[in-house]
């Protein structure tokens, strides 16, 4: 299993957990995993997360492939102008 580390913000929608292990092969099944577990994260990974797999971000790419052994980190997406 891989575990996901949360930003602190996360933590009200996932009983206090910041690291969470979920069975998924790809990052897009790895937010499903999520949402499934912790359904109150939908709206927030709807509306946009970014993600880091082994150090490097990936980008709107859900077919990214993740290991039980991957380094996985889900972050606040930042947006301005």
């Amino acid at each position: 299993m891989a575990e996901v580390n949360l930003w602190s913000g996360l933590r009200q929608f996932t009983d206090g957990e910041l690291v969470i292990k979920v069975k998924a092969d790809t990052v897009g099944k790895m937010l499903d995993e999520l949402i499934s577990i912790y359904p109150n994260l939908e709206p927030i990974i709807e509306a946009g997360v970014s993600v880091a797999v082994d150090g490097e971000m990936v980008s709107g790419a859900d077919h990214t492939p993740i290991k039980p052994e991957s380094e996985i980190f889900l972050l606040q997406q930042f947006k301005g102008g």
